[in-house]
């Protein structure tokens, strides 16, 4: 796994967990909307779209570097939309990283020829 490619997975493990965080808050922001007189939609909803947006557009980075499969790929986007997929996808993705270290680590150092 060269530089860039290890740079993109880690910028999207690092957004992943804010962006699932950002979800969490804002479905309570609805809830507590329509249940209460607390509204704090207006300033969530920007907040959440914001990370939305870096996630997906780190995913796609990721997407063309890593050269995931489609499948792949579906799974860490479905996870920016699932409620707790953000948490999902950061342990996937940091188990991803390790693995390619470790295998780049090993072609360096002459053990496997990968």
């Amino acid at each position: 796994m060269d530089l860039k490619t290890a740079s993109a997975l880690r910028r999207l493990r690092l957004v992943s967990v804010p962006e699932a965080v950002s979800f969490l808050i804002l479905a309570t922001c609805s809830v507590l909307k329509r249940t209460t007189d607390f509204n704090a939609v207006p300033v969530m909803g920007p907040v959440h779209g914001m990370l939305f947006v870096v996630y997906v557009i780190f995913w796609a980075e990721a997407w063309k570097r890593t050269q995931w499969t489609r499948g792949t790929a579906a799974l860490y986007f479905a996870a920016s939309v699932v409620p707790l997929g953000g948490f999902f996808a950061e342990r996937k993705l940091k188990q991803e990283a390790e693995a390619g270290v470790i295998a780049a680590r090993a072609r360096k150092e002459g053990i496997v020829n990968a």
